[in-house]
């Protein structure tokens, strides 16, 4: 099965985009869900152009593939942050980084290395923690 590296960043009007690394497709939508709907009916829509036209595509659309998404840490935050499921002080307690801090990386400040390792850091420790529960 074909491994797609796919990366999610959010545009400065609020929508988000996802472009392949190695690959020519992309999406765009107001949410990280819509995006990825919208790079999968890409997708469907280049190999059912490609069919009738009578020209090559990637094999991989007929056999299967699996798409990794990777999500920039500002994008991650804005995109949790909005939609209710963190508020900054939960994010600040979570990574240990101040809310004026956060709230910056969520409008478009770009954190240090450092800094969005301790984001990854913070939000998979805290998924351990919830994973503990159903175990």
């Amino acid at each position: 099965m074909k491994e797609i590296e796919a990366i999610i960043e959010r545009a400065s009007d609020g929508t988000y985009s996802i472009y392949c690394k190695d690959e020519i497709f992309s999406g765009m939508g107001a949410t990280i869900d819509e995006a990825k709907a919208d790079m999968n009916r890409q997708m469907t829509v280049y190999k059912e152009t490609a069919i009738s036209e009578g020209f090559k595509y990637p094999d991989y659309l007929d056999t299967g593939f699996n798409i990794n998404y990777t999500v920039d840490a500002g994008s991650l935050l804005k995109y949790y942050i909005k939609s209710g499921m963190f508020t900054l002080a939960t994010m600040s307690r979570i990574t240990g980084i101040n809310q004026k801090q956060l709230w910056a990386y969520t409008n478009g400040t770009k954190p240090r290395n450092a800094q969005a390792q301790r984001i990854r850091n913070g939000l998979y420790s805290l998924s351990k923690d919830l994973n503990s529960v159903f175990i």
